[in-house]
């Protein structure tokens, strides 16, 4: 493995390269992630799906603290790291994104071929009726609901929730789904124990066996949701490329790795191999529906 910014540089320069990104690029918009050098899993347990459908307590305790921290998600903005991979996917270098973000910033910041490998919490469906709607319904929704609710949020978590007391916690409603009346709300997101949907996953191994390279941007790799695409690309012969603060799961799958600030490293890393691609070569690539 080489570890210089012009091993990465040269795998991206070549073209055809399948973007996996984690939620160390979101870092610098406001958004923590769970294993770098900001992470939060060493206080902050994750909602399991078993857990939210089988318990009414503990959905009462996640809708509470995701109600506060999806305002906080919902005024992130793209920070330079998105910005410079839209810009080496408008210049036809990258042909596609999959993200196990589920901030939407990606698409915030201009691209426009991404799949949401996690879903977006953007998005509430219904476990009974299959209903989806978008977030903000939902916010007036829980607003209305809980008129005196007044708890205040702190630092929002990777999956968009923040920490709250037993005690503002007891004093928050829930609402059911809106279309069928009785259903259980959950966001579209794809919670711990739950399986990301089969078409989706396809779609991500499609890409990935088209692609010339993949690159990892802020991703320890430590779940294989992620990690099984960066093995795929390795059977097939395709190099990888990794960059990240601090160590990952796919190092030993690398050709190629940089230990930097994405938010630094990523507009550098545009700025060098865009500025010998032609205004023709940006050519749209079509992607396969995600699912």
């Amino acid at each position: 493995m080489t570890d210089t910014f012009e091993a990465v540089a040269g795998l991206v320069a070549a073209g055809q390269v399948v973007v996996l990104s984690g939620a160390g690029l979101s870092t610098e918009s406001g958004i923590p992630d769970y294993r770098g050098p900001s992470g939060v899993a060493h206080r902050h347990t994750p909602m399991t799906y078993q857990t939210f459908t089988g318990d009414p307590a503990a959905r009462r305790r996640y809708w509470a603290r995701s109600h506060l921290g999806w305002r906080l998600v919902a005024r992130s903005a793209p920070n330079a790291g998105h910005q410079a991979v839209a810009r080496l996917q408008r210049a036809g270098l990258v042909t596609g994104i999959i993200t196990q973000n589920v901030d939407g910033l990606h698409g915030a910041a201009g691209s426009d071929r991404v799949v949401e490998l996690h879903g977006r919490l953007d998005r509430v469906v219904c476990l009974d009726c299959g209903d989806r709607t978008g977030r903000d319904d939902l916010d007036r929704r829980l607003r209305a609901a809980n008129p005196g609710f007044v708890a205040r949020a702190g630092a929002v978590n990777p999956d968009g929730d923040v920490e709250l007391g037993d005690a503002q916690v007891a004093e928050f409603r829930t609402v059911d789904c809106g279309a069928c009346g009785t259903g259980m709300l959950k966001p579209d997101v794809v919670f711990f124990g739950e399986t990301v949907p089969a078409p989706r996953v396809a779609s991500c191994f499609d890409l990935v066996g088209r692609a010339r390279a993949v690159l990892v941007l802020g991703s320890s790799l430590t779940v294989m949701s992620g990690r099984r695409f960066v093995i795929r690309a390795a059977k097939l012969g395709i190099p990888v490329g990794i960059v990240n603060q601090g160590p990952t799961r796919g190092d030993g799958y690398a050709h190629a790795r940089l230990d930097a600030p994405l938010g630094v490293a990523l507009p550098a890393l545009a700025d060098r191999v865009t500025a010998a691609v032609p205004a023709a070569a940006a050519r749209p690539v079509e992607v396969p529906a995600a699912g």
